[in-house]
């Protein structure tokens, strides 16, 4: 099989992988949002992203995640490097295990685990006042709506707003049967800004803090602290 290289020249007017480099995307998380964003980072040719998760594919992860029915009982970050190498050419870094808050972090990161108490773990241990951080993205789903935060780990402002904007674990939206709510549409939406967001951070544009999303009425309202 002939070793193609991934061609990104139509894009890199916007976005130069090749500038880009080395250097390290970290995704913890490879669920609705996370398993979307990481297929979207590979697809700009950027080649050094680490992925951690601890669970597996199960039939109802089909419909909003990336993974397909053969995935099924498959460690997540597994099948997702398998999807990207299949469709990239591109060998991503996972770690088949929780992410404890503390553990070292550097360059851009996507705060994506389902327990808010856990991303509240990860950016006060790993995150705030870590200077290997360029920049930590932490986005939240709804069923029809999401929302997107920008944190820059040395900025006390960003701190102090990203901690007025947490909430616990039982103020997160979920369903009449007790799950969360997701579905396809609101998960590539919100995985798409979250890659802008590299996109603008690494080009120099500035930005906001907090980006309200409504996908139902494709509308975006950006906040900055």
């Amino acid at each position: 099989m002939t070793n193609l290289h991934l061609d990104t020249r139509r894009h890199m007017e916007l976005f130069d992988a090749y500038k880009f480099g080395d250097t390290p995307v970290h995704i913890i998380g490879a669920g609705a949002t996370g398993s979307w964003l990481a297929y979207q980072l590979a697809k700009l040719g950027i080649s050094n992203i680490t992925v951690y998760d601890f669970d597996v594919v199960e039939e109802h992860n089909i419909p909003n995640q990336l993974y397909g029915m053969a995935d099924v009982g498959k460690p997540k970050v597994e099948a997702l490097a398998e999807m990207i190498k299949h469709q990239t050419g591109l060998d991503i870094k996972t770690h088949n295990a929780r992410f404890e808050g503390g553990a070292y972090l550097s360059g851009y990161v996507f705060v994506m685990v389902d327990s808010m108490a856990s991303r509240k773990d990860i950016v006060d241990k790993s995150i705030k006042f870590k200077s290997a951080v360029k920049l930590a993205i932490e986005p939240r789903m709804g069923l029809n709506e999401g929302r997107v935060y920008n944190l820059e780990p040395m900025n006390l402002a960003h701190h102090r707003g990203w901690d007025a904007a947490w909430y616990p674990d039982d103020e997160a939206e979920v369903s009449a049967c007790g799950a969360s709510q997701s579905v396809i549409t609101t998960a590539l939406h919100i995985a798409a800004i979250c890659a802008r967001q590299l996109i603008n951070h690494f080009n120099g544009v500035e930005l906001s803090n907090e980006i309200l999303i409504d996908p139902m009425y494709n509308n975006v309202y950006p906040t900055t602290w």
